[in-house]
């Protein structure tokens, strides 16, 4: 899978490709700092980019007509800035994918499903205040050792 996309480190301003399914956290190439890891995902390469992720795995359902969706998209970035090379976001567009909404059981939008290890850990539905949505992700995130 050559899926990636251009990601410039929080660090040192250089401008990195990042794939979408990877063996771990992405770094930059210049400073060595882990980057953010915010994707989109479809049906064909889900258990690559999400379920087999080495990184636990907020999985956003939205859909582009959907006002509190576009609402929560910057939290979304922002969380995988703050939290880069402890979580990685994927992005599902529901009117794109309706059989991965279907899989999870989505019925309204957005959808936040907190992947570990490929497994639902929890979900909420709805548009989150920033730190109320911060404090919810890390709550769920396993500690490190």
């Amino acid at each position: 899978m050559n899926d990636s996309k251009l990601t410039v480190c929080p660090a040192c301003g250089a401008s990195n490709r990042v794939r979408a399914a990877a063996g771990g956290a992405p770094h930059c190439g210049r400073c060595g700092a882990v980057l953010p890891w915010l994707v989109e995902a479809g049906s064909a390469a889900f258990g690559d980019i999400a379920e087999r992720s080495p990184l636990p795995v907020l999985v956003d359902f939205w859909a582009p007509w959907c006002g509190p969706c576009r609402t929560v998209a910057p939290a979304l970035e922002r969380l995988s800035q703050e939290l880069a090379g402890q979580l990685k976001v994927v992005k599902v567009n529901t009117d794109q994918e309706p059989g991965l909404a279907q899989r999870f059981g989505v019925h309204g939008i957005p959808t936040l499903v907190l992947l570990t290890g490929g497994r639902e850990r929890d979900r909420i539905v709805g548009a989150l205040p920033w730190a109320d949505l911060r404090r919810w992700v890390e709550a769920r995130l396993p500690r490190a050792a």
